[in-house]
């Protein structure tokens, strides 16, 4: 089982849109996949149509005290989406409080690696949506994760952002036994804005053996796609987003079997 982490400590660069895009581009494939909604804003959750603010079960329940993460806790979190190959593990807005509870409680950055390992028989692919802010989420999303997969929106505040994020895996990998690898993943790429033209540029220049496969670009059928409740490749595989994300899928699976 593969368990990939879609992070970055800038919002709004397309970290969900990459989430959904991939696990339903392997779900095509006949991979079984898991998505995992770690952002208490639940953009992911409410992807599929669940509502963060009226769930029962999410994966907060992997975090209350006294909890054993085994599968008589895991079960009812596994929910079916529009896609028959993905299942979710929802958010809901309760993990906002999460960060305050959690201090001076020891193992809380593995609750979400521990729980993956029960399932790893029965998925292929986890894919992981953090949130923007470096804490307990974004840390059990760090630690589960075998690759780490950086959205990054082509402009130049973005670049900013990515400091932190690159600062962010430097430090986790003093932590690991293992180094957390990463691919940079460019987004709301418009060939006719010269500023976004510059920065694809600076991050070839500048991360060239870490750069994805492709550029996604701007693409208004991602949120038409959102708005269904369907993964962009179920709607239209044509379409330029879907096609980005099938050569980055590509370079991803090249970079596992090398």
């Amino acid at each position: 089982m593969q368990v990939w982490a879609v992070a970055n400590q800038k919002g709004g660069v397309g970290k969900t849109t990459t989430a959904v895009s991939l696990a339903g581009l392997l779900a095509d494939a006949g991979q079984r996949v898991l998505l995992v909604d770690l952002d208490p804003h639940g953009s992911m959750t409410s992807y599929f149509k669940y509502d963060p603010d009226e769930l029962e079960n999410s994966v907060y329940d992997l975090f209350q005290p006294g909890s054993e993460v085994d599968m008589k806790l895991l079960e009812p979190l596994l929910m079916p989406t529009s896609n028959r190959g993905i299942d979710l593990i929802p958010a809901t807005t309760a993990l906002a409080t999460l960060e305050r509870k959690s201090v001076g409680q020891e193992g809380m950055g593995l609750q979400v690696a521990k729980a993956l390992r029960l399932v790893k028989d029965r998925y292929d692919y986890v894919v992981i949506d953090s949130p923007p802010v470096l804490g307990v989420l974004m840390i059990n999303a760090l630690a589960a994760c075998g690759h780490l997969l950086v959205p990054v929106q082509t402009e130049f505040l973005a670049l900013k952002g990515l400091e932190r994020m690159l600062r962010t895996i430097t430090m986790i990998n003093r932590a690991r036994k293992r180094q957390l690898t990463y691919t940079l993943i460019p987004t709301f790429y418009d060939r006719t804005v010269p500023a976004s033209v510059s920065c694809l540029r600076e991050l070839h220049q500048r991360f060239a053996e870490n750069i994805a496969a492709s550029v996604v670009p701007v693409d208004s059928k991602f949120i038409t796609a959102s708005a269904k409740g369907i993964t962009p490749s179920e709607m239209d595989l044509t379409m330029p987003g879907v096609q980005a994300y099938i050569r980055i899928l590509r370079g991803l699976a090249e970079r596992s079997r090398g």
